[in-house]
C-alpha cells in the first residue's frame, strides 16, 4: 500500500475546479506537498460548494471539472510524483432537486417498484406507502401546486408523475393524492418524517450502501478511478452513519486493491478506532485536540472558570456533563424526534412496552452516550453504561431502559443496527452544533473531535500520547483546520493566550460589554473571542458569524423562530467592532497586546502538527495565517499567487521577520519537505527534556528511532505570555547528541548542551536535522 509522507486539502468546487486544482500542483509541490487531498468531486446539487449532496455518484461532476478535470489534475500529480486522495460521501445523497437525482427521481415515481426502492432507507409503513417530503411552507400550500409539462411543481420545486396518475381536468391536489409521495409542511419533519437523512438535513437522503447492489452502482465511478490508476486513497466522509462501517470498509479497500484510506471518525478521550476497521486511521481531529492542548495554559481555568460562573449569574461555572445530556436529548425530542420514533416502532408488541415510553427510554439512552456509536459487539459495554446512567437519571425508565437493553445489544436486530446509526447523529447535534456555541470559557476547547472539559494537557501527556499514536496509528492524518473546524488553527492560536492573560481578557470583555451590550453573557464571551480571534476581518464574515453562533447555541434564538430583538442587539454589537471607536480600539488593542504570543503559538502549533507521529495535512491556504470561523468562513478562495510569490522569495534567500506569516510559510515547506525527502528522519518518538527555569515552556521530541539512529527534533515555545513575564530561556537548555542544523535558519548547533535561547534566537520554533561532521 502506498501512504502519503503528507496532504494538502483542496476544496474543489465550479470557481476552483479540477483543472485550477492542477495549475497547483507545480506550487504543492515545491510547498513540499506529498498528495493532493480533494474535497467530493462526484456530480452533486448545482451551486453546491462542498460537495457532500451528491446527486450522481456515476460521475465526476461537469461543473467541477468533470472527468476531463480529474484527468488533468492526476496527470498534473504523476508528473510531479505525487498522489492523489479524494473525499467520497457513502452515507448519503442530495435530494433538495429531485431531477438532479435520478436515484431520488425514480423512487418518487415509482415508489417502491422503483429500482432504487432499496437504496433508500424509507419506513414505508408510517407513510402508508409513501415517502414524507417536507417540502410545503403549511400544510395549507398545497392549494399552490401545479401541473406542468407532466411534472407536479410547487414554486421552483420538481416533482414527478407516477404513469397513469394524471388526465386532463384532474385538480393538482387530485394528482398529488395519487403520487408515491406526500408533500407536507417542513415543520412535521421533526416528528413524522420516514426516510432516514443525513443528521436533520432533509435535502440529504441516507442510502443502504450496506447492499450490495447499493455499494456497487454507489462505488462504480470510485472503482474505475482506481482501476485507471487516477486515484491513490480515500477520505470517507461520516462513517458513523453507515448500518455497517466495518463491512463497508472491507469492501472498499477489496474496490481499492487495499488503497489508502482515512475515515471521518471523532474519536472521544480514551476511545480507539475498532480493530476491524480496513482503514489507516482517522482525518484528524483527535491529533488537532492534543495539539491545541498542549499550548493553553492550565493555570488559566480558575479565573476562566469564575468568569463563565459570573456571566451565567450562577455561583458555578457550566457544568458541562449535565448540559451536553440536555442538548442531546433536546435534539432528540426536537429535531431527531422521527428518527425516535422509528426505533421505537421496531420494538415488538411481543415485550409489551408502549411506543410512547420506548420513545422516551431511546432518546435518554442516547442523551446518555458518551461516544458517538458502538459498533457491535465492540462498544456493548458502553451501551450497558450507557444505559445504567439513563436509568440512574430517570429511575421511572428503569424498567422500560432494561427491556430495550437486549434488543439493542443483538447485533442482528434492526432495531440494534439503527440505533448504531442514530447515536452519532443526535451527539453530533446536541453537541458539536448546539453545546459547543453554549459553553464559551475558551474557544479554544470546543473544536470538533475535542472533549471540552479538558481544559489542558501537560508536556508529558502529550508525550504519551505522541508514543501511542506512532505505536497504534502512523499512518493516521493529523490537521489542525479543515472545511468542519469551528475556528481555523490561527484563530485558536489567539484565543489560547486568553488563558494566559484571563485577567486582561476579563477587563477587556466586560468593556466590550458595557459598550455593546448583548443579553446573553456566555454567548458575549464566544462571540468576544471569535472577533478577537479573527481580526482583522469583514463586517459581512463576522455578522454571518454571530448569526450562526447565536442560532445554533439556541438559547436566545433559534432558525426555526428568530428572535429579532436579541438578533438586533448582536448585530448591533458586531457593528460597533467597526463603528464604535471605542469598542474597535478595545478589540484592536487586546489583540495588539497578545498579537505575538499568538504568533508563537500558530508557529508552534503548526510545527508541531507537521512534525508528530501521523500524515500531516495541511488545509488550503493555511501556509499562511488561517483566522477563519466556522463554514462558510473556511471555505473561502485562497491567493496561490501570493504564495508563490512569497515561497518563491524564501527560497531565493529571504528568511522572513518572526511573527509574520510568512514565517508560517517558511516553517511549513521546510517541514513538509524534510517529510517528503528524508522519511528516515520521521521514523521514532522520544521526548526531548529540557532542563533551566524556564523548561517547561519548551515541548521538544525527537523522532529518531534511537541514539544511533537520529531523527528530526522539534522544539516549540509553549505559554509564550508566561516565558516573557518570567524573563524569557535564560539557562534553559537541551542535549544534542549529534551535530544539528535549523532547518528553517540554516544555523547549526551541538553536540552537547545547548542553550535554547540561541535555538530560538530567530523564530519560536526549529526544525533540527542531524549533520554528519559538523559542530557549530
Amino acid at each position: 500500500m502506498r501512504a502519503p509522507a503528507s496532504t494538502y486539502r483542496l476544496q474543489i468546487r465550479s470557481s476552483f475546479t479540477l483543472f485550477d486544482a492542477a495549475e497547483q500542483v507545480p506550487y504543492l509541490k515545491s510547498l513540499g506537498v506529498d498528495w493532493v487531498y480533494l474535497s467530493p468531486i462526484l456530480t452533486a446539487e448545482q451551486g453546491s460548494d462542498h460537495g457532500y449532496d451528491v446527486t450522481d455518484p456515476s460521475a465526476v461532476d461537469p461543473a467541477r471539472g468533470g472527468p476531463e478535470g480529474l484527468l488533468a489534475l492526476s496527470t498534473a500529480a504523476r508528473e510531479h510524483g505525487m498522489g492523489v486522495l479524494v473525499d467520497i460521501v457513502p452515507n448519503h445523497v442530495g435530494v433538495a432537486s429531485p431531477p438532479q437525482n435520478p436515484w431520488w427521481w425514480s423512487l418518487l415515481r415509482e415508489g417502491r417498484g422503483s429500482p432504487y426502492a432499496e437504496a433508500f432507507d424509507v419506513d414505508w409503513d408510517l407513510g402508508g406507502g409513501k415517502i414524507r417530503l417536507p417540502m410545503l411552507g403549511s400544510d395549507e400550500d398545497l392549494d399552490e401546486l401545479e401541473v406542468v409539462d407532466g411534472e407536479l411543481r410547487y414554486y421552483d420545486h420538481r416533482f414527478p408523475l407516477a404513469p397513469g396518475t394524471y388526465t386532463e381536468g384532474d385538480s393538482p391536489q387530485e394528482v398529488h393524492s395519487r403520487q408515491h409521495y406526500e408533500l407536507m409542511g417542513w415543520r412535521r419533519a421533526d416528528a413524522e418524517l420516514n426516510y432516514r437523512r443525513f443528521f436533520a438535513v432533509t435535502t440529504l437522503a441516507g442510502i443502504r450502501v450496506e447492499d450490495p447492489k447499493v455499494f456497487e452502482e454507489a462505488h462504480a465511478e470510485v472503482g474505475r478511478w482506481f482501476r485507471e490508476g487516477l486515484v491513490d486513497g480515500l477520505r470517507v466522509d461520516h462513517p458513523d452513519g453507515l448500518a455497517d462501517p466495518a463491512g463497508y470498509l472491507r469492501w472498499l479497500k477489496d474496490l481499492t486493491g487495499g488503497a489508502y484510506v482515512l475515515v471521518e471518525k471523532i474519536l472521544e478521550p480514551g476511545e480507539v478506532l475498532p480493530g476491524d476497521f480496513a482503514c489507516e486511521g482517522t482525518t484528524g481531529y483527535d491529533a488537532l485536540a492534543d495539539v491545541d492542548r498542549v499550548f493553553v495554559d492550565p493555570a488559566g481555568q480558575s479565573a476562566l472558570d469564575r468568569l463563565d460562573a459570573d456571566l451565567r449569574g450562577a455561583p458555578e461555572p457550566a457544568d458541562y456533563a449535565r448540559m451536553i445530556r440536555g442538548t442531546k436529548r433536546m435534539i432528540a425530542d426536537g429535531i431527531l424526534r422521527s428518527e425516535v420514533l422509528r426505533l421505537a416502532r421496531l420494538v415488538p408488541e411481543s415485550y409489551g412496552l408502549p411506543q410512547d415510553q420506548a420513545a422516551d427510554a431511546i432518546a435518554e439512552i442516547i442523551a446518555s452516550f458518551p461516544v458517538y456509536r458502538t459498533y457491535l459487539p465492540t462498544g456493548a459495554e458502553v451501551l450497558k453504561e450507557a444505559c445504567e446512567s439513563a436509568a440512574e437519571h430517570r429511575p421511572d425508565l428503569a424498567v422500560a431502559v432494561g427491556t430495550l437493553l437486549p434488543l439493542l445489544l443483538d447485533p442482528s436486530n434492526p432495531i440494534a443496527v439503527r440505533f448504531q446509526q442514530t447515536s452519532g447523529m443526535v451527539m453530533a447535534k446536541g453537541v458539536e452544533d448546539t453545546a459547543f456555541y453554549r459553553y464559551t470559557r475558551l474557544g479554544t476547547l470546543t473544536e470538533v473531535g475535542a472533549e471540552p472539559t479538558e481544559f489542558a494537557v501537560t508536556p508529558d501527556e502529550f508525550h504519551h500520547r505522541m508514543r501511542r499514536r506512532q505505536q497504534d496509528l502512523p499512518l493516521s492524518m493529523t490537521t489542525m483546520s479543515t472545511h468542519d473546524t469551528k475556528r481555523s488553527e490561527d484563530a485558536r492560536a489567539r484565543i489560547s493566550v486568553i488563558a494566559e492573560l484571563p485577567q486582561e481578557w476579563t477587563a477587556t470583555l466586560d468593556t466590550l460589554r458595557e459598550l455593546a451590550p448583548v443579553p446573553d453573557g456566555p454567548y458575549e464571551n464566544l462571540l468576544w473571542q471569535a472577533i478577537v480571534g479573527a481580526w482583522p476581518a469583514s463586517r459581512e464574515r463576522l455578522q454571518g458569524y454571530a448569526e450562526k453562533a447565536a442560532r445554533e447555541a439556541g438559547n436566545s434564538t433559534t432558525w426555526t423562530e428568530p428572535n429579532e430583538d436579541f438578533e438586533s442587539a448582536v448585530k448591533a454589537a458586531v457593528d460597533a467592532a467597526f463603528d464604535n471607536p471605542r469598542v474597535n480600539q478595545a478589540v484592536a488593542e487586546f489583540v495588539a497586546r497578545i498579537d505575538a504570543y499568538a504568533a508563537s503559538n500558530s508557529l508552534s502549533a503548526k510545527l508541531v502538527q507537521l512534525t508528530m507521529p501521523g500524515v500531516p495535512d495541511v488545509y488550503q491556504g493555511s501556509e499562511f495565517w488561517e483566522r477563519s470561523l466556522t463554514d462558510p468562513d473556511n471555505r473561502r478562495p485562497v491567493d496561490f499567487a501570493l504564495r508563490r510569490e512569497e515561497l518563491a522569495r524564501i527560497d531565493g534567500g529571504t528568511l522572513p521577520d518572526a511573527g509574520t506569516e510568512a514565517s508560517k510559510l517558511l516553517a511549513t515547506a521546510r517541514a513538509l519537505r524534510l517529510r517528503r525527502d528524508r522519511p528516515e528522519l520521521f521514523q521514532g518518538y522520544t521526548p526531548v527534556t529540557a532542563s533551566g527555569a524556564a523548561a517547561r515552556h519548551l515541548l521538544a521530541f525527537s523522532r529518531g528511532t534511537s541514539e544511533t539512529s537520529p531523527g528530526a527534533v522539534t522544539l516549540a515555545t509553549r505559554l509564550p505570555a508566561g516565558l516573557e513575564a518570567g524573563g524569557g530561556w535564560r539557562d534553559t537548555a537541551v542535549e544534542l547528541r549529534a551535530p544539528m542544523r535549523d532547518e528553517l535558519t540554516g544555523t547549526a548547533f551541538g553536540p552537547g548542551p545547548v542553550l535554547v535561547a540561541d535555538v530560538l534566537g530567530t523564530y519560536p520554533v526549529a526544525l533540527l536535522v542531524p549533520v554528519d561532521g559538523e559542530k557549530a
